[in-house]
């Protein structure tokens, strides 16, 4: 792994931690001005800091998500594939999902500017 995919590697960490732990200004501090974000709880996407807040805070006013990294994958175009266990469970605690699902990142300035959920390829096609 590079330096840069190192240190990408780390920041997606702190991003999942400040997640998990419901600190977004933590998590918004690691995105572009204009970070696109998808919601993947609604659809569609929402662009900059304050319509993510917006978006996490209602969402976790409806469900109650943790998403933990199980594997980051660097990929040729300077993005990161980030293999997820992901947990969603309503509001009293019952489990609505528990599945892995893929998360592409796309950084600029050292900072996360996209972020994308995807199929993961098949472990043979993973390098």
């Amino acid at each position: 792994m590079s330096d840069q995919s190192t240190l990408q590697t780390e920041l997606l960490r702190a991003a999942y931690t400040a997640f998990n732990s419901r600190d977004i200004d933590a998590a918004l501090v690691l995105m572009t001005p204009d970070v696109a974000w998808p919601k993947a709880f609604k659809g569609g996407f929402v662009r900059g800091p304050e319509e993510v807040r917006a978006y996490w805070t209602e969402q976790w006013s409806e469900i109650d998500p943790k998403v933990e990294p199980v594997a980051f994958h660097a990929q040729d175009d300077g993005s990161i594939l980030v293999d997820v266990r992901q947990i969603v469970r309503d509001l009293a605690g019952n489990t609505l999902a528990d599945e892995h699902v893929g998360h592409r990142f796309i950084f600029e300035g050292g900072l996360i500017q996209a972020m994308e959920v995807t199929p993961l390829p098949t472990p043979s096609s993973l390098v």
